[in-house]
């Protein structure tokens, strides 16, 4: 199908497998970044477009608004302008809550030893912890993101950067191959960054592909540390990555609401504010 002004082509903004063997979160994935990306989408143009039933991509729109993630409409579907459920880029995250990201990731730095194995996932605060690890001699760090190889590539470490397909927003690699990497791997600590924490449902973010590599770096470490500031408390984004029963400890700022901070600590689960 040809592009219009405000519509998709069926290769924009989606695995190279072909639409028919896409996995289902993969297919709502794809469907989520479409509106993200154009503002609206068309059942009947995702449905020649992705090659699947009409009934297919109602059920799938259906599950995206059940989440709040989206809003349908007669014959479609529209964004949502939620800062909370909205997937932004990393350089707008990088205007946010600077100060606390900072205080965070030094907090985060006093518990690492060494001589360890750090693993960091994508995020700014955890670009901001792999800054703060450079006061290190010798560590080894695993990552899946691009611009933190890059943050530590003037220092002594051993960097092991896993494989993958690029994100873009997150210059974050994921994907089978990133997984299957991670199940080779084994860290001390893992310091996570997370777009929601819902103490009751757990650590999530909007992207189905990052929850799962996230996940495979839960498994590979032996001990989980979540590192956010307190306004990611509350939040539900699309894809869980862990309960609150995988976190070991989690740092975050003042502000952390005292209903999440009981909760928490109900849990057994550490908590340093900063």
């Amino acid at each position: 199908m040809a592009r219009k002004s405000g519509s998709y082509s069926r290769s924009q903004n989606r695995p190279a497998a072909d639409a028919g063997q896409m996995l289902i979160d993969e297919r709502r994935q794809h469907i989520l970044s479409l509106i993200q990306s154009h503002g609206r989408v068309v059942v009947g143009e995702l449905s020649r477009s992705l090659g699947i039933s009409q009934i297919t991509i109602r059920k799938d729109l259906e599950f995206l608004q059940a989440k709040g993630l989206i809003q349908r409409t007669h014959g479609g579907a529209l964004r949502l302008q939620s800062g909370a459920l909205f997937d932004p880029s990393i350089q707008e995250k990088q205007k946010q809550h600077a100060q606390e990201k900072h205080r965070i990731a030094q907090a985060a730095a006093e518990m690492v030893e060494e001589g360890e194995c750090v693993m960091l996932d994508s995020g700014t605060t955890t670009t901001a912890v792999a800054q703060e690890l450079k006061r290190f001699a010798h560590l080894t760090v695993i990552t899946n993101a691009v611009n933190i190889l890059l943050e530590l590539s003037s220092t002594d470490f051993e960097l092991i950067l896993i494989g993958g397909s690029l994100r873009k927003n997150s210059f974050s690699l994921v994907g089978p191959l990133a997984e299957d990497v991670l199940e080779e791997m084994h860290a001390d600590i893992l310091f996570l960054g997370v777009d929601g924490f819902d103490p009751e449902i757990g650590v999530t973010t909007p992207n189905f592909l990052e929850s799962r590599v996230n996940r495979a770096m839960v498994k590979a470490a032996r001990r989980v540390v979540a590192v956010c500031d307190s306004t990611k408390f509350g939040r539900r984004s699309l894809s869980r990555i862990v309960p609150p029963s995988a976190i070991q400890c989690v740092i975050t700022d003042k502000g952390l609401p005292r209903s999440a901070e009981e909760a928490l600590r109900a849990q057994n689960i550490e908590l340093v504010l900063v």
